[in-house]
């Protein structure tokens, strides 16, 4: 066991307590965290300047406000109820159509349909806090319902897929594409069961599939091959996930972004905490991408630049990879 921690510190793979000491602590201040941890700051932060996001429906902020609801998503056939404070994918529904038959019922991506009463509950849940990641009372968000490119169709189970880009000191350093599954049901996170496909930085083509812990060729639910898909608009996404950095001034960020299919790439969500499987799906180090954008940070590059190094310094080179465990 000692032997392998050792082959993976030498591989420059990053662990958990060095990400939280060396870079979280040091490089995302706390007064900080309300950029990217309530979403309603973080789509607010990323209209000003002049992001794309899915277009925000309505808030509701209390108990009281729920009887609101219907008359925001009055003329929506489609809408994303979730907590501005969630993690995870926790307490998210994706409404994508109404019923035939009964207008006051709708129908998940899972193809299941609920009642409004149902969707209010939910709500109440949400404002309540039961998926905060304090626990405290949170705010519901009513938003677009993003329709994924067509170009992800065979490798999408329902839901739509996400591309994780971790950005250090305002660098892209890492990518990945998160692939819904039965598993997730249709959720593009990793802990419920999404398919994670690494990214070659300097192509913006999908490398190695993960699914748990575990390397993968194969979607689980559609048997389609993970890599060799060409992200469209992979200039766009690398210099948008560094303006993450401009805006949100956390120094070890997850930047989240989507491709709907008539809109284009816009940002989902930031995070001031992302996981570390990211490394599994490109059988690739952080720790030596993090220590090689310290040596050549510029910190008068505007977020072009700095898209342009990612590309130049981390193409994906599969004679030097980390062979994990299959």
């Amino acid at each position: 066991m000692f032997t392998r921690a050792q082959q993976l510190r030498e591989a420059g793979v990053l662990g958990l307590n060095e990400r939280n000491t060396d870079f979280i602590m040091r490089l995302n201040p706390r007064r900080l965290y309300p950029r990217v941890d309530d979403k309603v700051i973080t789509k607010k932060l990323a209209l000003k300047a002049g992001m794309a996001v899915p277009e925000l429906y309505g808030v509701i902020s209390n108990q009281g406000e729920i009887k609101e609801f219907s008359d925001i998503v009055a003329k929506r056939e489609s809408f994303v109820v979730k907590p501005a404070q969630g993690s995870g994918g926790d307490g998210i529904l994706v409404v994508t159509g109404r019923s035939q038959r009964k207008r006051d019922a709708f129908r998940l991506a899972s193809g299941m349909l609920i009642s409004q009463g149902e969707i209010a509950h939910h709500i109440s849940n949400i404002v309540g806090g039961q998926y905060s990641l304090s626990g405290n009372r949170d705010k519901a968000l009513i938003e677009y319902c993003v329709h994924f490119d067509p170009v992800f169709a065979e490798l999408s189970y329902q839901g739509v897929p996400d591309i994780r880009v971790i950005v250090y000191r305002g660098y892209p350093a890492m990518a990945m594409v998160r692939l819904p599954t039965r598993a997730s049901d249709g959720k593009a996170n990793l802990h419920q069961g999404a398919v994670g496909a690494g990214v070659d930085m300097s192509l913006g083509e999908t490398l190695t599939g993960v699914l748990g812990n575990e390397l993968v060729d194969e979607h689980p639910d559609t048997g389609a091959l993970v890599a060799g898909l060409q992200i469209p608009k992979w200039d766009f996404i690398l210099e948008t996930s560094a303006r993450g950095y401009d805006v949100t001034e956390l120094g070890y960020l997850g930047v989240d972004m989507v491709i709907d299919r008539d809109l284009g790439p816009m940002i989902l969500e930031m995070n001031a905490r992302p996981g570390l499987n990211i490394q599994i799906a490109n059988c690739t180090g952080l720790a030596s991408r993090i220590a090689r954008i310290d040596e050549i940070f510029d910190p008068n590059a505007v977020p072009q630049q700095r898209a342009r190094v990612a590309r130049r310094e981390f193409a994906a080179n599969r004679q030097t990879s980390i062979q994990f465990d299959r």
